[in-house]
């Protein structure tokens, strides 16, 4: 597939930093990130939180904005047509598995977080206004899962106009099947570029 694309110039025009970055982070909260979660137990979510910790630890060093969303619904009319069970029974307000990891929460008091109604972090919430607001040009975004509600959040940082970067030690999902090394290299082609988690630190600190 990387042959094919690159035979047709995907991904041949670097994104590249803007003047000013900003950081999302997807639905890292407790129904995906702990033990007893309804959506957790995966190892790549795990690695990926641990990724995410660490680059946000230098980042909020450095004054970066940094942009946390959660998943939670006042009831069960209010949600879309979701088709996994655990999150009609588990992401209503109020609920554990709505609450935020700490481990992306610790020494961020200055975070903006949110919650979302869809998959996209950027669908029918302030955050391109934040970002906008504060001057950021560049957004990169870790979380969960890569290949679902990143992937729309990627997306949408790029239909808004932001230099998107994928920061792919910071992105997990249920398993790293090879779909998920499918979306982040359809996302290094298309929207945006895929970094690892140091890169983006170092551009900062």
């Amino acid at each position: 597939m990387a042959d094919a694309y690159a035979d047709r110039s995907y991904g041949s025009d670097p994104v590249g930093f803007g003047q000013t970055l900003g950081i999302i982070v997807v639905d890292f909260q407790k129904a995906f990130t702990r033990p007893g979660g309804a959506l957790a137990g995966s190892p790549h979510i795990e690695a990926a939180v641990e990724a995410t910790q660490r680059l946000l630890t230098h980042a909020r060093a450095a004054g970066v904005r940094v942009a946390v969303s959660y998943v939670a619904y006042a009831t069960l009319d209010a949600m879309p047509h979701w088709k996994v069970r655990a999150v009609k029974t588990d992401l209503f307000r109020g609920m554990p598995g709505t609450e935020l990891d700490p481990r992306i929460t610790a020494g961020g008091q200055s975070d903006y977080a949110f919650d979302k109604w869809g998959a996209s972090s950027f669908f029918q919430t302030p955050l391109a206004a934040y970002f906008t607001r504060h001057g950021v040009d560049t957004v990169a975004v870790c979380g969960c899962t890569t290949s679902g509600c990143v992937r729309a959040t990627v997306v949408d940082a790029f239909q808004f106009g932001f230099r998107t970067l994928l920061v792919a030690d910071g992105c997990g999902g249920a398993e790293m099947r090879p779909r998920c090394g499918r979306y982040r290299a359809v996302i290094a082609a298309t929207e945006g570029a895929s970094l690892h988690s140091e890169p983006v630190a170092r551009r900062q600190v």
